[in-house]
């Protein structure tokens, strides 16, 4: 008989709400057979609501651990409760998000940050970098890659030959070159060059690709930034977000919110994207 598979959590930061959403999601999902969840880290002596450097430590910490047992082979996927990146950072973190520190971690540099909810989901050329940046960073080559691994992630999910919108970057996308050019030379080249491998359309109007992405036309939309594909997202789905680290060598999953430090110990914390999160990662492990 194959071994049961091995979902690991992190909470997060312990004085935000990851303790108290891991608890209810697990106490809400019906237990899974061949699968087993351990969790790394403990709330026992930080207080909801109230971040400490020894909280953001411990987020750290798990971190660690979790990568260590992940590269090992211990745990076939992990699912990650909400840090404070700004706090950790003063630990040591170096990382503009937790995507980029399993990437690392595990030696991985063909990966993408992609969110999926609902009817809606997305992934993002460019994920944790000032707006101000994100027209030079976009490059065909980067929208090619990333365009591939959606793909896959769709394919994975049990979706048959996806429908994939590329959005563009510029408003109308570009309107014909009146409101930007790096549609024209930047991103329809790597549409060309997509669409030998797959169905991509594009680029797309951003204003209206998301909502045709809702209706059933696409099931999978390109994005070039990350507000561009979030607020959609979030708007969507809120509650039952999911963010995936694609091309990782396993699963790695987390809800779509932070930490909440406001609503920590209030007992409001809804789990309902803690819950997606586990029963994605449970999926796809």
């Amino acid at each position: 008989m194959s071994r049961p598979k091995r979902i690991g959590i992190t909470l997060g930061d312990p004085s935000g709400v990851g303790p108290e959403v891991v608890e209810a999601a697990l106490a809400s999902i019906a237990p899974t057979e061949g699968v087993h969840f351990e969790i790394v880290g403990s709330a026992a002596v930080h207080e909801p609501g109230k971040p400490t450097p020894a909280s953001a430590r411990a987020a750290l910490d798990a971190l660690e651990e979790a990568s260590r047992r992940l590269n090992a082979g211990a745990w076939d996927a992990v699912v990650t409760g909400p840090v404070c990146k700004h706090a950790m950072k003063a630990c040591g973190f170096e990382f503009p998000g937790q995507t980029e520190f399993f990437a690392a971690r595990s030696g991985t540099r063909d990966f993408a940050m992609c969110l999926t909810g609902g009817a809606l989901t997305v992934a993002l050329v460019t994920a944790h970098v000032p707006l101000s940046k994100v027209a030079g960073a976009i490059t065909t080559v980067e929208v090619v890659r990333v365009g591939r691994l959606l793909r896959e992630f769709l394919l994975r999910r049990g979706v048959v030959n996806p429908r994939i919108a590329v959005a563009g970057l510029n408003p109308h996308a570009g309107e014909s070159g009146d409101l930007g050019t790096e549609e024209g030379e930047i991103i329809a080249p790597a549409v060309e060059e997509l669409c030998g491998i797959g169905r991509f359309e594009g680029p797309l109007s951003p204003d209206t690709v998301f909502h045709q992405a809702v209706e059933g036309r696409y099931d999978g939309v390109l994005c070039m930034y990350h507000d561009q594909g979030l607020i959609p997202l979030k708007l969507h789905a809120f509650h039952e977000g999911v963010n995936v680290t694609l091309g990782l060598p396993y699963v790695r999953t987390s809800p779509d919110h932070g930490t909440a430090f406001d609503l920590a110990g209030r007992g409001v914390a809804r789990p309902d994207s803690m819950r997606a999160a586990l029963a994605l990662a449970v999926s796809l492990a």
